[in-house]
């Protein structure tokens, strides 16, 4: 007998590391809700999939936890279970802490921490009730080291991996693993969209994390679905970046002091202190 299809949702899963996570599952078998503010783009992601597993497009404000909720409560209703559930939608700012607005800090609570809190607590009961199941936490390196000009972000994806590792030790003897996906730069919209100044978000992520070229989305969602396969706790890609949080625990007044003169050296070539943008 084969084994059953897997039900998974997605958050923010119309673009970025959400639709490589949707592809990837899809691939994989799996029966997915691919869940976006965007509700267009998620449908245009879903129809042009094809493979032994399905998806189907829904629009989710992670903010709402009524949202997140039913959207639970609906693949629960369809497959009988929840299996995989990837708290993923989040969004960043880059720019001067200083310049950042209250409206702006509430937003990226909203999204980073709430929208990962909502998703845990539809999930997570649901997953001990049926004996098992997977939570999947989109963080950063900026949740495992501190980057300077992203400060609401870094305070964002911290909080993330604490929940994550922290819940990983209370689900463990329920059957429900949790796993922290921590990547470096990758090849998204989000990298084009945060600029300081002249200075591009892109050229930010990628010097202040010395890496060459971003991390291809669809390689680390293969990646995410082996390290759930494996029940890892974390998954830090590319080597690059596993290097970097290594040398940061063992030499934390050197990565420090590195980050630092960065900051410097981003905002002479900005011209000095700009206003956060989104991304």
């Amino acid at each position: 007998m084969s084994a059953r299809p897997r039900s998974a949702i997605v958050t923010g899963g119309a673009s970025g590391i959400g639709a490589a996570l949707v592809r990837a599952l899809v691939a994989d078998g799996a029966h997915v809700l691919c869940a976006d503010l965007d509700l267009a783009a998620a449908e245009r992601l879903v129809a042009g999939l094809s493979g032994p597993g399905t998806a189907r497009a829904a629009r989710v404000d992670v903010t709402s936890a009524e949202e997140v909720r039913r959207a639970v409560a609906d693949v629960v209703a369809e497959h009988g279970r929840l299996d995989l559930m990837f708290n993923n939608a989040g969004i960043s700012l880059l720019g001067d802490t200083e310049d950042l607005t209250l409206e702006q800090w509430d937003a990226i609570i909203d999204v980073n921490i709430r929208g990962v809190v909502h998703g845990v607590h539809a999930a997570y009961p649901q997953m001990i009730a049926q004996g098992g199941g997977h939570i999947v936490n989109t963080a950063s390196m900026g949740g495992l080291m501190a980057a300077g000009l992203l400060t609401s972000y870094v305070m964002t994806k911290h909080a993330v991996v604490g929940l994550s590792l922290a819940l990983r030790t209370e689900a463990a003897s329920r059957g429900v693993g949790v796993t922290a996906v921590c990547p470096a730069a990758v090849d998204t919209p989000i990298l084009d969209k945060g600029e300081l100044g002249p200075v591009r978000g892109r050229d930010y992520f990628l010097k202040g994390q010395g890496i060459k070229r971003p991390v291809d989305p669809d390689v680390l969602a293969a990646k995410v679905l082996r390290a759930v396969a494996a029940n890892e706790p974390l998954v830090v890609e590319p080597v690059q970046a596993r290097i970097a949080w290594r040398l940061g625990r063992l030499a934390p007044g050197f990565v420090l002091r590195s980050g630092t003169r960065f900051v410097e050296k981003q905002r002479a070539a900005a011209g000095g202190r700009a206003a956060p943008r989104s991304g």
